[in-house]
């Protein structure tokens, strides 16, 4: 499985190096790294990523970004690849976002686990999702042709949109579908302490201590393997499959699916 970094302030940051292909091979590692929003690092943190990183991808809205600046490092790119345009709630996470779910859904578990779900089948329904995420894997593979150190891409948590970046280069690559979902399902325990300090946090702001506001907010912070489900459910309605997801949807060919993995798997 992955290989969770350690980092002074960031607590979700995988190198996906080291995960087994259906075919014997392995993702290389020091190339794929996911993580979560870098507003706040330490120096230790700055350090590290530049002697790891050599490209940032920043998934996040304008709006995400304006609210928490990421800290690149020096001499590392940077490239802003918005998979959602504008305010999503669920997904993006401006304070406006997170303020108007929580007024809807704080005590409706059913419903945000619904409203989740919704929001990853939204990943292949939007035609400019699917667009942004084949930027994406352009250029992983334009970076891995022409650097040694890593890509890195997140979004706010690292969970949503991020997660569905890792899925997707993880079945490029030929990883099976269930450690993909085993790697997506550890955003649970990863982001353990996190999700328990915003759903306190959420809790008392709503000024409640109902059962359902713990379960709500789970679902709305958390990984739930609906989720992922529900997007490869999509994939199967709208393409009927992953490579007719990859070939149409987001525009990749074979010829550049196998430069990837000859350029990411040993």
């Amino acid at each position: 499985m992955p290989k969770l970094l350690k980092f002074d302030k960031l607590n979700n940051i995988r190198d996906i190096g080291g995960m087994k292909t259906s075919d014997g091979k392995v993702i290389a590692s020091g190339k794929l790294i996911r993580c979560g929003n870098l507003s706040e690092l330490s120096e230790a943190d700055e350090e590290k990523l530049i002697k790891l990183v050599g490209t940032i991808i920043d998934f996040r809205t304008d709006g995400e970004r304006e609210e928490h600046p990421d800290i690149v490092p020096s001499g590392v790119e940077y490239h802003h690849i918005p998979i959602m345009d504008s305010l999503t709630e669920g997904i993006t996470r401006e304070a406006k976002a997170d303020q108007n779910i929580f007024e809807r859904l704080l005590l409706k578990p059913a419903e945000a686990k619904a409203y989740m779900c919704d929001m990853y089948r939204l990943f292949v329904e939007s035609d400019a999702a699917l667009v942004r995420y084949g930027q994406f894997v352009k250029l992983i593979m334009d970076k891995a042709e022409t650097q040694d150190k890593a890509v890195l891409w997140h979004c706010t948590a690292g969970k949503d949109r991020a997660g569905i970046g890792a899925a997707i280069m993880e079945e490029l690559l030929g990883v099976p579908r269930e450690d993909i979902i085993a790697d997506y399902l550890k955003t649970n325990e990863y982001l353990k302490d996190n999700i328990l300090f915003l759903t306190e946090f959420v809790k008392k702001r709503a000024n409640t201590e109902s059962a359902l506001a713990d379960e709500s907010a789970m679902y709305l912070f958390g990984a739930g393997k609906e989720y992922i489900e529900a997007f490869y459910e999509a994939m199967e309605k709208r393409f009927g499959g992953f490579g007719e997801f990859i070939e149409n949807g987001l525009k990749i060919s074979t010829e550049e699916r196998e430069r990837l993995r000859t350029l990411l798997l040993v």
